[in-house]
């Protein structure tokens, strides 16, 4: 069979000015998987209220990690693209939910490369599911394959939070940061609005609503953002083992007043110091490459953040980028 690969991100604008990160806000934050309320009303909050005040800052905060190849996010996945391409015989292209280049420029390419394709294995970089991440990435991938009369077959890689491979690539990639003097380390996740758990919820009757609902058997998991990271991140302290009082979790990049997933990552750096963690590390397993969400975010707002409550040293975990055992993983996700 004549297969080829996509690698699916998140996407970035095309550049830092404000026209650009105008642009890329008003196509991400319009997204109803997003948002979630009706047509005109998110309309009227994104463009009329969000975006005129949030895309100056962002161009700025963009402009503050932004390389000379350009987005962080883009040039990592383009960078692991290569480093795949180096262990398969298939073509390997990447494509973006939101922003360059498509998930129709990415089929287009794959056909391009390898015509009469047969089937497309779309990897989505998203370990665990959720409605603004995972779903909609992997929805609006289906849409235009269906949208362009493709004849291929699309098969999609589930989320993979809870797969050994990739929980022992994430133990590795942390390890070598547990050999420096550390009080605790934080795995800091991606956070959505509790209404998006509830809407997740296939029983209609388990998150957020049994006591413990995490660790309560479910079928509701299969969708649950929460429990999953709250399972990777006991996985993690299973396979490092951490020392229980060490490590925690939190969820950060809240928007709005509506009540988000907590603890809220950025509280958390400010009460820190104050309870006797004075050297912190900290990881962010909800992504698999670095971004304007880890490298501005955690590792320079959220490290002033936490210097200036008290704390001494700080120090963010990359995320798995091209780490030589994520390529490996991803091998096997393929060929699996």
């Amino acid at each position: 069979m004549k297969r080829g690969i996509i690698l699916m991100n998140l996407g970035s604008p095309d550049s830092t000015s404000v026209k650009d990160v105008r642009r890329y806000l008003n196509e991400f934050l319009m997204d109803e998987r997003v948002i979630d309320m009706s047509y005109l009303g998110r309309l009227l909050l994104v463009r009329g209220i969000i975006v005129p005040f949030r895309a100056p800052k962002s161009a700025k905060a963009y402009a503050s990690i932004w390389t000379d190849e350009g987005s962080p996010l883009i040039v990592l996945t383009k960078q692991l693209q290569a480093a795949l391409q180096e262990q398969v015989a298939e073509p390997v292209a990447i494509a973006m939910r939101y922003g360059n280049p498509s998930p129709k420029q990415a089929y287009d390419e794959l056909l391009r490369r390898e015509p009469g394709l047969e089937e497309v294995i779309l990897v989505p970089m998203y370990p665990h599911y959720a409605m603004s991440s995972y779903e909609t990435a992997v929805e609006y991938a289906k849409e235009q394959h269906l949208k362009g009369g493709y004849t291929f077959k699309l098969d999609i890689v589930p989320p993979y939070y809870n797969e050994p491979h990739y929980l022992e690539t994430l133990a590795e990639s942390i390890r070598p940061f547990l050999e420096q003097e550390y009080d605790h380390i934080l795995f800091s996740y991606h956070g959505v609005p509790e209404r998006h758990i509830h809407k997740g919820d296939i029983t209609g009757s388990h998150c957020l609503k049994v006591a413990n609902c995490c660790e309560v058997n479910s079928p509701a998991h299969k969708q649950c953002y929460r429990h999953q990271c709250v399972f990777t991140t006991k996985k993690m302290a299973e396979y490092l083992q951490l020392p229980e009082g060490k490590w925690s979790f939190s969820f950060q990049s809240r928007l709005g007043r509506d009540p988000w997933l907590q603890p809220y990552t950025a509280v958390r750096f400010e009460e820190m110091p104050k309870e006797g963690i004075k050297k912190l590390l900290v990881v962010c397993p909800a992504f698999v490459s670095d971004c304007l969400e880890t490298l501005e975010e955690i590792a320079e707002e959220g490290k002033e953040e936490f210097l200036h409550a008290g704390g001494e040293t700080f120090t963010m975990i990359p995320c798995l980028n091209v780490h030589p055992m994520w390529v490996k993983t991803l091998v096997g996700y393929v060929n699996g």
